[in-house]
């Protein structure tokens, strides 16, 4: 009885049911079934379809396809570099989550207004978009993002059940230096012969092109974009309801995955995210800098990519005027380090600096820099005096600026990381007639003439520890830099 077919029904296709299509076709006949309608018998079924598509392998349609796969990666593909929140896991995990976006219809509009011009499809114009967006986060001209295709292009297929769906990998160079329109030209032939050779298996390629073995990634891309066109049938037979099941969906099988689809002339935009790599903020940031790219395209098909603005107005608000906000008020007629002598007497115990194991409190701090300050003041340092300071991060580099502050001099940090020639400059440049170093000989730059301490010798710290008398004032130089473009 159809009762229990209905049964029988429901639980294959808890099991088998695979794709967007087959549960349209499964809705649509059990809705007829039900309403009293005898189904017309297949001619076919799934496995005829499985005997023939494996007997199409084996012929020259076959081979071309597999041509124009290996064709279009011959070069290996990047590896897509998203900046995250969190350390990539050693080994891919599939939490996700999920955050919605939903355009209105003047945007959504708008954009097919742009397709028609500029006669792609929508899903070619938010493939393009999408590349720009992965582009400029990961700082790459070079963009893969996998395509879910339904793969049901023999007509027999498209009423049976079945598993149909395969994946293209779309490839893409959204180089700063193309238009956007010229860009999208490029995007559209890829599609178009993508979707010509959908037929080769996605496993097959990824067996034959040289593609990098990662636990912690999907081989080709970590991105998807998926644009839903596929509309459910709208049969509302007497006393049946039929409609989704709401259940929560943890899952994410790739770093993103885009899904947009259409409804009622808006465009709804899914995106599915793996909480292993991603907060939900920026997540919701992404999307809406997507946003903020298509309306920029619309307006100017023709803008060069590198010209195309990511941040939003409400970004730019916080960048320039927010975070900026910086002014604090602070006493103006004090230096640097009588501040810290007065924090000293407050938390004499408290610790201060932290580098790896070696800690120092303030009390301790304070008095290796009020000895160190003393050897520099018999040196000669006094007010708006430069001493150089060459040391890679250690407790000795903080002691060293401390103690050349409360000499009266000011520090000028040099990384030992500089080549030869720089470092020579800077020291020349500056006047620095003494440095600090940190290590053994080889800190010495060669051929300087000038006075050289390494704050390694222990002869350093055997004077006095009180705070040393004030040489310099709040007017005074305290530091100087030389930056990259110096």
């Amino acid at each position: 009885c159809l009762e229990e077919r209905r049964h029988v029904l429901l639980l294959d296709m808890h099991h088998i049911v695979s794709d967007g299509v087959s549960m349209d076709v499964f809705v649509d006949e059990f809705a007829r079934l039900y309403a009293g309608e005898k189904l017309a018998p297949l001619t076919i079924h799934y496995k005829d379809y499985a005997v023939w598509l494996r007997e199409k392998m084996q012929g020259e349609s076959y081979q071309a396809q597999e041509h124009y796969w290996l064709q279009a990666f011959k070069e290996e593909a990047p590896v897509l570099q998203l900046p995250t929140d969190y350390v990539r896991p050693v080994v891919r995990r599939f939490e996700g989550d999920r955050a919605g976006q939903m355009w209105s219809e003047y945007e959504t509009d708008r954009l097919k207004q742009l397709c028609a011009k500029q006669g792609v499809t929508l899903y070619m114009a938010l493939l393009a978009a999408y590349g720009v967006l992965l582009s400029r986060y990961a700082g790459q001209e070079d963009i893969v993002v996998g395509s879910p295709v339904a793969g049901r292009r023999h007509p027999d297929a498209e009423r049976m059940i079945g598993m149909f769906v395969g994946t293209l990998a779309m490839r893409s160079r959204p180089a700063g230096s193309k238009r956007f329109d010229a860009y999208l030209a490029e995007v559209k032939v890829a599609v178009l012969g993508a979707m010509e050779n959908q037929d080769y298996p996605f496993e097959e390629l990824v067996e034959k092109v040289e593609v990098r073995r990662d636990t912690s990634r999907n081989p080709l891309f970590d991105t998807m974009l998926v644009l839903q066109n596929m509309q459910m049938s709208e049969w509302k037979p007497e006393g049946l309801t039929i409609r989704p099941y709401p259940q929560e969906y943890r899952v994410a099988k790739f770093d993103l995955t885009v899904a947009a689809v259409e409804q009622g002339g808006r465009l709804y935009f899914d995106w599915e995210y793996s909480t292993a790599l991603f907060k939900k903020e920026t997540v919701e940031r992404m999307a809406g800098h997507l946003a903020a790219i298509v309306e920029q395209i619309v307006e100017t098909p023709d803008m060069q990519l590198d010209e195309i603005e990511l941040v939003v107005e409400e970004e730019k608000r916080q960048l320039l005027t927010v975070f900026n906000d910086t002014k604090a008020e602070y006493p103006k007629d004090q230096t640097i380090h009588a501040l810290f002598e007065q924090q000293v007497k407050q938390t004499p115990e408290a610790t201060a600096v932290i580098f790896e194991s070696e800690r120092l409190t303030y009390g301790e701090l304070n008095a290796k820099a009020n000895q160190l300050a003393g050897v520099l003041r018999g040196q000669g340092v006094g007010a708006e005096q430069v001493v150089g300071i060459k040391t890679e991060r250690s407790v000795e580099m903080i002691v060293g600026i401390l103690a050349i502050l409360k000499a009266g001099g000011a520090y000028m940090p040099i990384d030992p990381a500089y080549p030869a020639e720089r470092i020579k400059y800077m020291l020349e440049d500056s006047g620095a007639d003494l440095l600090l170093v940190y290590g053994g000989e080889e800190e010495v730059p060669t051929g300087y003439v000038g006075e050289v301490l390494n704050l390694a010798d222990a002869s350093l710290y055997i004077g006095d520890t009180a705070n040393v008398p004030a040489a310099s004032g709040p007017n005074d130089l305290a530091y100087m830099i030389y930056t990259s473009g110096s």
